[in-house]
Formats: C-alpha cells, sequence, structure tokens
C-alpha cells in the first residue's frame, strides 16, 4: 500500500490534521517562556553539577539572545504546523528542532522526558511521510517531480482557522496560567484542563460537521 493510498483514509486524515495541531501547540506551549527571556524553572540552576541538566539550563537562558531565538524558532515551527495549509514547511522546520532536543534529552539525567521527545520526533517523521511526495523531489535528478496529493477533505479550509484558533488558545492558556500562578486565584491546572478540553469538544464538531457536509455534497 503506498502513502497515496493511505491518505485518501478518512480516518489516517483527521489523526494527521490533530497531529499537527498537537505537537504544534506543544512547541508554542513551550516557546513562550524563552522568548520572555525566563526560566522554565523559579530557581536557577547555577548552582548545579555542571553536568546537570539545570545547570545546562541556566547557561542558555544566561544566553539570552540564545534562548529567545531558540524560542522563537519553535513558535513559528509550532504555528506553521498548525495552519495546516503550510504545514509540510512546518514540519520540516520542526525536524531540526526536535531532534535536537531529543539528543540533549538523552544527553542529561531527565527522567521520563526522553521517551516524549522521542514519540515527538517519531510524530514529525510520521508528518514528513505523509508529506513525502511533496518533499521527494530535494531527493531527486527531476527538480519538477513534485506531487500534492494530499486529499480534500484534508486541504478544508475549516482546518486552518481552527489551526490559528488553537495557537491563540494556547497562548491564553500560557499567559492565563501564569497569572493564576502569580495571583494565587486558583490552580492553573484546572485552567488548563478546562481550556483543553474545550479544544477537543470544538475539534469534535468540526469533524462531525465536515464529515457530513462532505458526505452530503458526494
Amino acid at each position: 500500500m503506498t502513502i497515496s493510498s493511505l491518505k485518501r483514509i478518512k480516518t489516517l486524515q483527521i489523526f494527521t490534521i490533530f497531529l499537527r495541531y498537537l505537537i504544534g501547540s506543544a512547541f508554542v506551549f513551550a516557546s513562550i517562556v524563552k522568548i520572555q527571556g525566563l526560566r522554565f524553572t523559579s530557581d536557577s540552576g547555577a548552582g548545579s553539577p555542571i553536568n546537570s541538566a539545570w545547570h545546562f539550563f541556566e547557561t542558555m537562558y544566561a544566553s539570552g539572545l540564545y534562548w529567545k531565538f531558540i524560542g522563537w524558532g519553535q513558535l513559528m515551527a509550532g504555528l506553521i504546523l498548525m495552519t495546516q495549509r503550510w504545514s509540510t514547511f512546518g514540519a520540516v522546520l520542526f525536524f531540526p528542532i526536535i531532534t535536537n532536543i531529543f539528543i540533549i534529552t538523552l544527553s542529561y539525567e531527565f527522567a521520563g522526558t526522553p521517551l516524549i521527545t522521542f514519540l515527538m520526533l517519531l510524530a514529525n517523521l510520521y508528518l514528513l511521510l505523509w508529506d513525502w511526495n511533496k518533499l521527494k523531489f530535494l531527493f531527486s535528478n527531476n527538480n519538477f517531480d513534485f506531487r500534492d496529493d494530499n486529499p480534500p477533505f484534508s486541504k478544508l479550509n475549516t482546518w486552518a482557522f481552527l489551526g490559528i484558533f488553537y495557537f491563540f488558545l494556547v497562548l491564553i492558556m500560557r499567559f492565563g496560567s501564569e497569572y493564576l500562578v502569580k495571583n494565587g486565584i486558583f490552580n492553573p491546572y484546572n485552567f488548563l484542563f478546562t481550556s483543553f478540553g474545550l479544544a477537543v469538544v470544538i475539534g469534535l464538531i468540526l469533524i462531525i460537521y465536515e464529515l457530513r457536509r462532505t458526505k452530503r455534497y458526494k
């Protein structure tokens, strides 16, 4: 079975669309603290052993410009991936960043984090394979061997609009949770889970709507 034939399976189309939302939003969420020039945690890692993860992150945080550069790179890769329309470019941008993060988590003591970064790397590889027919011209002598075989359902404007909605929802979740922590209003995790639940519900409603609509006009 070829990639093109697999891409005609509606379930895989929906899975791919929401996989882009998932890993893209993870990058967007993680990027904000770097762009703000803040640490991951409130405590400094300067006093940690030099070969520890916390000392490593303290060094990157202290670099200033490099720390923010990583943040902007994650933000752009995540956003472009979530737009769906430019998701191939987003997956290409995503790959070197998540590969670098995965190697870092292997190089230091991160408990179960390497498993998470490995799964994100696998997800990224899946997305690159999904768009292989659009990328293989890079490895071909025929420079015009470009073919977009994505089905019409996966290219609906609905997914692009939903991606932008998710992007701003992630920003609200990020800044909202920071505000709740600073002001001690209530547990920020309740806020995050509520926002995530809202995103899932809206996504399911749109899936049902688009499936019914496309079926009606077949």
